[in-house]
C-alpha cells in the first residue's frame, strides 16, 4: 500500500523518521511521500524525511496538493495540535476519503465507501446531507425531468422502510389514488415510503429497497440496494436514479451525482465533518428551503461561498419548493398536511390557493409525528374540509387516507417542487447536463 504521511515541524525530525519507520514495519506500507501541514518550533531547515515533501499556505491545501501529485491508498497522520485541530482532521479525512484512501491516525481509520459497479446503464445519485431536506422531492422532479426529456429513466428508492426484497413498481401504471395506497397498506407494505412516493407521484418505474445504518461518510450498515440495482438492469429503461436515504449514499458507481442539502441546516453539516466529503464527490448542489424564515438570504450566500472554498468547482444552485397537486383541487376546501415546517406552512398554503383555485381551511406540519397528526386532524372538524392534501411520508397513508376514508372525503397527494432563486436560473438545464454528461461518460450518445 502507498502511504502518504501528514507531518508537522511541532515534532522533532528524528522523532518523525523513526515514526514513519515504525509505520512502514507495523502496516506493511510504503511512504511515497509526505504532506507538511506546517509548525516551526523543532523544524530543522534541509531535513530530508527520505520521501518528497508537499507544502502549501495550510494543512488542508497542503494535504489536497500531495492527493493530486500521489496516487496513495492511505493516509497516515503524524500531525497533532496545534497545527491540525478538529475541523482540520474533519476536512482532511473528507480529501482522503474522495481520494480513495484510508485515512488513519493512532486510534482512528477512516475508509472510503464501497461503491459497486452493478449497474449496466448510465446512473446518477441523488444523496442528502441529512433528513427532511427535500432529498426525494429532488430525485422525483429529476425522475420527471428525464421522463419529459424521453431519458426514459428508472429510479432505484433506498429508504429505511422499504421491502424485505427489491419491489418492482411501475409508475405509469400505478392508481394514484388513496384505495391503492390503503391497499398496499394492509398488505404490509409501507405504503408511504419513499419508493411509494416516487412511483405515485413521478408516474415512473421504481424499485424500492431498504437499508439500515449509514455511516460518517454515508455507506449504509446493511442493504439489499445491490439486488435493486440488478433488478434495474433488466428494465426497460435507459437510465437510472438512485435515491438515497438521510445522509446515507447509495453503495452503486455512479455516472454523477445531484447533492441535496438544507440552508436552514447548520453550516457545519454542509461543509465541514464528512458534509464536506459529500460535496467533493458531488456534480451539483441543490440548496433548498433558501427562503425566509428558514433561511436568510445573508446565510444563503455564506452557504455558498463555504461551499465554494471546499469545491470551486461545485454549481450550487439555491431553491424553494413548492408544493403541487397530483389531481384537481379547483374550488375545493382542503385540509393541507406536510412535513414541513410550522413557519413555512403560511407560505405553501398561499402558493396552493394562487395557483391550484383550492381554499386552504386547515393545515398542519405534524405528518411525521402521529399523535400531534390525531390531534390536529380532531381540530380540523369544524372546518369544513371537503377534500385532504397531503405529501406521501410518514403517516400519510396509515391516518390521513384513513381518516379520509372514514369521513367518505377524497385525499389528493401531493409533490414538493424545487424552484430556483430568481437571479439562480437553470435547474433543469443543469440537470439535464448531467444526464447528457452522463450518458456521454457511459458510452452513450450525449
Amino acid at each position: 500500500m502507498r502511504a502518504l504521511f501528514l507531518i508537522d515541524g511541532e515534532h522533532y525530525p528524528p522523532v518523525v523518521l523513526e515514526a514513519m519507520k515504525s509505520v512502514e514495519e507495523s502496516l506493511g506500507v510504503e511512504g511515497v511521500a509526505a504532506a507538511f501541514l506546517g509548525g516551526t518550533e523543532k523544524l530543522k531547515e534541509g531535513t530530508d524525511y527520505g520521501v518528497p515533501l508537499v507544502k502549501a499556505k495550510d494543512p488542508v491545501s497542503a494535504v489536497e496538493r500531495a492527493l493530486e501529485k500521489h496516487a496513495v491508498d492511505v493516509v497516515v497522520d503524524l500531525s497533532d495540535e496545534p497545527v491540525v485541530g478538529y475541523r482540520e482532521r474533519m476536512r482532511i479525512a473528507s480529501l482522503a476519503l474522495a481520494a480513495g484512501a484510508r485515512y488513519k491516525g493512532s486510534d482512528f481509520k477512516l475508509r472510503p465507501p464501497e461503491y459497486h459497479a452493478v449497474s449496466t446503464k448510465p446512473s446518477l445519485a441523488v444523496i442528502g446531507t441529512g433528513k427532511r431536506v427535500g432529498k426525494t422531492a429532488v430525485a422525483g422532479y429529476l425522475a420527471r425531468l428525464l421522463e419529459k426529456n424521453r431519458f426514459v429513466p428508472g429510479v432505484v428508492s433506498m429508504g429505511r422502510g422499504g421491502p424485505a426484497e427489491p419491489e418492482v413498481i411501475e409508475g405509469h401504471k400505478m392508481k394514484v389514488g388513496s384505495a391503492y395506497l390503503l391497499e398496499a397498506l394492509e398488505k404490509g407494505a409501507h405504503a408511504a415510503s419513499d419508493y411509494y412516493e416516487t412511483a405515485a407521484l413521478s408516474r415512473v418505474v421504481t424499485v424500492g429497497c431498504r437499508r439500515c445504518g449509514g455511516g460518517l461518510s454515508g455507506e449504509p450498515f446493511v442493504s439489499n440496494v445491490l439486488e435493486g440495482a440488478r433488478l434495474a438492469n433488466a428494465l426497460d429503461t435507459r437510465v437510472t436514479v438512485f435515491d438515497g436515504s438521510g445522509g446515507a449514499v447509495p453503495p452503486i458507481n455512479v455516472e454523477g451525482r445531484v447533492l441535496v442539502a438544507g440552508a436552514h441546516q447548520d453550516l457545519e453539516y454542509i461543509v465541514g465533518f464528512l458534509g464536506a466529503y459529500r460535496l467533493l464527490v458531488s456534480n451539483l448542489l441543490l440548496l433548498t428551503m433558501s427562503e425566509e424564515p428558514m433561511a436568510s438570504a445573508g446565510k444563503v450566500r455564506t452557504i455558498v461561498e463555504a461551499v465554494r472554498e471546499v469545491k470551486p468547482s461545485l454549481r450550487v444552485i439555491p431553491t424553494v419548493f413548492r408544493p403541487r397537486p397530483v389531481g384537481e383541487v379547483q374550488s375545493l376546501r382542503v385540509a393541507y398536511v406536510s412535513t414541513a415546517p410550522r413557519m413555512v406552512m403560511g407560505i405553501l398554503s398561499r402558493h396552493l390557493e394562487a395557483q391550484y383555485g383550492c381554499e386552504v381551511v386547515a393545515a398542519s406540519e405534524n405528518l411525521s409525528d402521529r399523535k400531534k397528526l390525531v390531534r390536529d386532524l380532531e381540530g380540523m372538524r369544524g372546518a369544513r374540509v371537503e377534500a385532504y392534501l397531503t405529501e406521501i411520508k410518514a403517516a400519510a397513508v396509515d391516518v390521513v387516507t384513513r381518516w379520509g376514508a372514514e369521513e367518505g372525503k377524497p385525499v389528493f397527494y401531493c409533490d414538493n417542487d424545487p424552484v430556483s432563486l430568481p437571479g439562480w436560473n437553470g435547474l433543469d438545464e443543469a440537470l439535464l447536463k448531467l444526464a447528457k454528461g452522463a450518458l456521454a461518460r457511459f458510452g452513450g450518445v450525449g
